[in-house]
C-alpha cells in the first residue's frame, strides 16, 4: 500500500530429491497459479478504469474513492482498507508493482496453494493500510503493501524449512532479507509510504509463521521424493478467519485512538 516500488524477487525453490534440487521449469500460466494472475488482472482492469476517468471525468476517480485517506477512513470510509492495494499513481508505479507480484506471486503460490496465497495477500495488504493509517498522515494508494507481505511470507516460509532446501533456501533467504532491507532504507525517501511496506512485511512474516505451510519430505520406493503439507490450508483457514477479526479489531482500535486524538 504504497507509491515506492516494492521489492523484485525471483526465488522459486523446488522440493528435494535425494540427490539435488530439480531444476525450476518455465513459468507456467494462469491454469497453475490461477490467484497470481488473477490479482494482477484486476489491478490492471482498475488502473484501467483510473485512466479513462481521467481522460473523460478529467480526475482520478477511483482514486478519489479509494485510496487510503485518513480523514475520510475516520469519517467511516472503512472499504479504504481493502481499496488502496488495487490503486496506483502512475503508469510506472502499477507496471513495477504487477511485475513484482508476477515474480515473486507464483514462488508463494507454489508453496502456499491459491487459497492461502490470495488470504496471505490480502491480509498483509490491509495490515499495510492499518499501519499507514496509524503513522502516517499522508494519502497513499499501491499494491506494495501486500507484495512486501509476499516477500515476508516466502522469507519465513524458506526460514522455516532452512533443514528441507539446504544451502539453496539458505541463499534464497539471504537475497529475500537483502531484497528487503534495500527496499525499506529506499522507503525513507521522501514521498514513499514506508508504514505500508513494514506493515505488509511483518504480516507476512507473522501470518507464515503460525498459519504458513509446514512441509516435510516423504520418500516413495526408489529415489522418488515428495513434500507433505502437514499444515494444510483446510486445517488453518479457521485461524485465518481469526486473524481476519484481529485485523478489524485492530483497525477499529486505531480509528477510535485516531477520532479521539
Amino acid at each position: 500500500m504504497t507509491q515506492a516500488p516494492p521489492p523484485e524477487e525471483h526465488a522459486q525453490p523446488a522440493p528435494p530429491t535425494r540427490s539435488s534440487a530439480q531444476p525450476t521449469k518455465s513459468r507456467p500460466g494462469f491454469k497453475q497459479f490461477p490467484g497470481t494472475y488473477s490479482l494482477i488482472a484486476i489491478t490492471l482492469i482498475v488502473f484501467l478504469g483510473q485512466f479513462l476517468s481521467v481522460e473523460f471525468l478529467q480526475f482520478d476517480l477511483l482514486l478519489e474513492l479509494g485510496a487510503k485517506s485518513r480523514p475520510e477512513i475516520l469519517s467511516g470510509e472503512i472499504w479504504r482498507f481493502i481499496t488502496p492495494m488495487f490503486l496506483h499513481v502512475t503508469i510506472p508505479h502499477v507496471l513495477i508493482n504487477m511485475y513484482s507480484l508476477y515474480a515473486i506471486g507464483p514462488a508463494v503460490e507454489r508453496f502456499f496453494g491459491t487459497a492461502r496465497f490470495v488470504a496471505v495477500y490480502f491480509l498483509c495488504g490491509i495490515a499495510g493500510v492499518i499501519l499507514s493509517l496509524a503513522f502516517s498522515p499522508h494519502p497513499s494508494a499501491g499494491a506494495s503493501g501486500a507484495i512486501f507481505g509476499l516477500l515476508g511470507s516466502l522469507g519465513a516460509f524458506l526460514y522455516l524449512h532452512r533443514g528441507l532446501f539446504g544451502r539453496f533456501g539458505l541463499i534464497q533467504l539471504r537475497q529475500i532479507v537483502l531484497v528487503a532491507l534495500l527496499n525499506l532504507g529506499l522507503g525513507l525517501m521522501p514521498g514513499i509510504d514506508n508504514w505500508g511496506h513494514l506493515g505488509g512485511l511483518l504480516a507476512g512474516i507473522v501470518l507464515t509463521l503460525f498459519l504458513g505451510p509446514r512441509f516435510e519430505a516423504v520418500w516413495d520406493s526408489g529415489e522418488n521424493g515428495r513434500l507433505v503439507d502437514r499444515r494444510p490450508w483446510d486445517e488453518v483457514r479457521v485461524l485465518f478467519i481469526a486473524a481476519t477479526g484481529f485485523l478489524a479489531a485492530l483497525a477499529l482500535l486505531v480509528v477510535f485512538f485516531l477520532d479521539r486524538g
